[in-house]
């Protein structure tokens, strides 16, 4: 009877982030000798803005650290474009290895706050997959418009935020956009302090569907910066952060609204018929 063969445990990486945006990885060696790298791919597809990827890699030298450990270092200047990029080892020209999350320290990620100065906000946050893999999730902002506090009304949402890498012009407004119906955009009114801005949704405004929250600090003729909240140590947002729904009347029915963040942690408002009593 041939006995199967026994089960390798994976390799481990712990990830320590640092306050400028960069992460260092540690991998646990077995005994590995000669030139080894940590592999990020990026999975075909993850970018909000354009499809593809798959192809796309980052690979960064593993060099000999403390207590027979693996080192790797991305830095806040090193490129990771927007998407999800899972972590590989690949020693001596071998096959890469998925590397499975060890100990992960995150704390400076919770108390950042980029300058903003070089024009965008890069941020990684390591996490582990369903399958128990390592994966860092990249964004890319440029610029930047990070989501607050929340604060959910009766009739509707009041939303705090920070703009970075842009200033605000005399005619900046917020702006809702009907993510799959033909519904024209909703113009807000946002009040502004230098580089913080604030400013509310009417439920009652918005038809049932999915409303995106965008910022306009240009005006119609600046850029058009999606809301979202990235500036933390969660991965995904969606199901921490959570918000209830508030039933309002509308001359076409009552319909029940609230916010939430989608799978890139951008900030929408769902908007559904209300169900008879």
């Amino acid at each position: 009877m041939t006995m199967p063969a026994p089960r390798v445990a994976p390799l481990r990486a712990d990830c320590v982030a640092d306050s400028a945006g960069g992460l260092t990885f540690d991998v646990t060696a077995r005994g590995t000798n000669g030139v080894a790298h940590l592999v990020l791919r990026r999975r075909s597809g993850s970018s909000p803005t354009k499809g593809g990827g798959g192809d796309e890699e980052v690979s960064l030298p593993l060099t000999p650290a403390a207590d027979g450990r693996l080192r790797a270092a991305l830095p806040s200047t090193v490129a990771l474009p927007e998407g999800r990029w899972d972590a590989y080892a690949c020693f001596a020209g071998g096959e890469p290895e998925r590397l499975a999350p060890g100990a992960t320290d995150l704390r400076s990620l919770a108390a950042r706050t980029p300058s903003g100065s070089r024009g965008h906000v890069a941020v990684r946050i390591p996490y582990e997959t369903r399958k128990g893999n390592l994966t860092v999730r990249s964004w890319l902002r440029a610029p930047h418009a990070e989501a607050g506090e929340l604060r959910v009304g009766r009739a509707g949402l009041t939303v705090q935020g920070r703009v970075y890498g842009t200033g605000f012009a005399p005619d900046a407004y917020a702006e809702l956009r009907d993510r799959h119906g033909p519904d024209p955009a909703r113009r807000t009114e946002v009040a502004v302090d230098q580089t913080t801005f604030g400013f509310s949704v009417a439920y009652a405004r918005l038809a049932p569907g999915i409303w995106d929250l965008w910022l306009r600090p240009g005006g119609e003729a600046g850029p058009r910066v999606r809301i979202a909240r990235l500036l933390d140590d969660v991965a995904d947002k969606k199901p921490v952060f959570t918000y209830p729904r508030a039933r309002v009347p509308t001359p076409d029915g009552p319909v029940e609204a609230g916010p939430y963040y989608t799978r890139d942690n951008d900030l929408s408002v769902s908007v559904s018929r209300a169900r008879s009593c």
